[in-house]
């Protein structure tokens, strides 16, 4: 095995991968596994019941407790603190750890503390000293205590771009299939009208609608995409942000005026956050309700864009 060790580490596990670096003052008990080329800084203390990916960096005066899963690609900074037990008292030990799980190519800022049983989606972001008490969805970026979505991840793909609501043109978005449209505003003196036929303007028939109203200004929506179903957002009142992305690139839009609205085809991730407290986002589709057209799991949405 092609591994780097320091003369001080207590490495009691064999399950180590290629080109792993193990460095000063480490400790590794016997049923810990580490994949290849990681990175264990000064320090770092690895229970039994632990699996680290490849290409993982953990950084100085991190432990990892039993029952704590970390997936390839992943940075954990100094000092962060992983707890697996929602509940501990002295000399009671619990029949099964909590499984916590840090989801491929995330990242987890310094002094960060993460509790039990969460999950840290993929290339999520958490801020130095943030408290982790939910899941972290994908390409989230978190801080604070507790820890709030205050942003989306834009590094590593091709395109991607955060979109303003504009009045005077409809920009093309580099997410292909989801579309700005513009839709016709008739104004006099007793107000505003905004209208739209169907078919017309909208590139698909609609069977149902649902409003979204009074949502917590730092909750989020949707996080799923969906196999078949087209839908239409705008936001009636008030403001909101939609991420769509299609696994390679991605982009925000500002929802901002009732005469504006994002058309967003299957097989798109779909995320609404940054809600203003008086926002309205009426949804438009194209079918009825059917629980098994969702995708959830956003690995799962990978997945089925990568099979042809």
């Amino acid at each position: 095995m092609s591994i780097t060790r320091h003369p001080t580490a207590i490495v009691e596990t064999d399950q180590i991968g290629d080109g792993t670096r193990i460095w000063a003052f480490v400790h590794l008990l016997p049923g810990a596994r580490v994949g290849e080329d990681c990175n264990l800084c000064d320090h770092v203390f690895i229970e039994n019941d632990v699996r680290i990916g490849d290409r993982v960096t953990i950084k100085s005066g991190v432990q990892l407790l039993d029952g704590i899963r970390i997936e390839d690609d992943v940075f954990v900074g100094p000092n962060v603190a992983f707890t697996n037990d929602p509940f501990p008292r002295s000399k009671k030990r619990p029949e099964k750890f909590a499984v916590t799980l840090v989801q491929k190519g995330a990242s987890i800022g310094a002094n960060a503390t993460i509790l039990p049983g969460v999950t840290i989606g993929q290339n999520a972001m958490v801020g130095a000293g943030a408290v982790v008490t939910k899941n972290v969805p994908p390409n989230s970026i978190v801080v604070g205590n507790p820890a709030r979505i205050v942003n989306y991840v834009t590094g590593g793909f091709h395109a991607r771009e955060r979109v303003p609501q504009l009045d005077t043109e409809v920009p093309e978005l580099p997410v292909s299939g989801v579309k700005i449209i513009q839709l016709p505003k008739v104004s006099d003196l007793r107000g505003n009208l905004t209208f739209a036929e169907f078919p017309g303007l909208l590139p698909f028939e609609p069977k149902r609608f649902f409003l979204i109203y009074d949502v917590p200004g730092k909750d989020v929506r949707g996080e799923h995409a969906h196999k078949e179903l087209h839908q239409f957002l705008m936001c009636i009142k008030g403001s909101c942000s939609v991420v769509a992305d299609n696994g390679r690139d991605r982009c925000e839009v500002l929802l901002a005026e009732p005469t504006r609205g994002l058309y967003i085809p299957p097989m798109i991730w779909a995320t609404q956050y940054k809600f203003t407290k008086d926002a309205a986002l009426l949804v438009f589709a194209s079918e009825i309700y059917k629980a098994g057209d969702y995708i959830r799991d956003y690995s799962d949405y990978l997945e089925r864009k990568s099979t042809p």
